[in-house]
């Protein structure tokens, strides 16, 4: 059973999502946290799934001008990857953005996640570029 939910930054929760993302997004680039960056997402919509209360994915909601939410930092465990788990983090946040009044999410999504976001019904916008070392682009669904 999956639980999705709103956690809060600064707490035990959120400091497990951290370890998440450094061990999925960052720690195979190379890169780290630094205090400033975590410090920077307290004003930031931090989600949480949890299966059998042990936590298995995450992502991060940004509010920004004209009613766009961002979506960044998605990470799912390793050994529950392919499981539904960021589909069903992705839905949540789009409920989330509807609920909320916000008329699009965009983000900016690894070249390898493009086919995720696609099923899921975003739209890649403009050309690729690299940021954190790798090759994105940006992508956009309406609400």
């Amino acid at each position: 059973m999956l639980t999705i939910r709103q956690i809060q930054h600064g707490t035990a929760e959120y400091e497990e999502t951290v370890a998440l993302r450094d061990d999925i997004l960052r720690r195979p680039l190379g890169l780290t946290f630094t205090p400033e960056a975590l410090a920077g997402e307290a004003n930031e919509i931090h989600i949480a799934g949890y299966s059998n209360s042990q936590l298995v994915g995450c992502l991060i909601l940004v509010p920004l001008t004209n009613g766009e939410l961002k979506m960044r930092q998605v990470a799912v465990a390793g050994l529950v990857q392919g499981k539904g788990i960021g589909k069903a983090m992705v839905e949540f946040s789009e409920d989330f953005a509807r609920n909320n009044g916000f008329s699009n999410i965009t983000m900016h999504a690894r070249e390898t996640a493009i086919p995720f976001y696609l099923k899921l019904g975003y739209e890649v916008v403009g050309e690729r570029f690299e940021e954190v070392s790798i090759p994105h682009f940006k992508m956009v669904k309406k609400m």
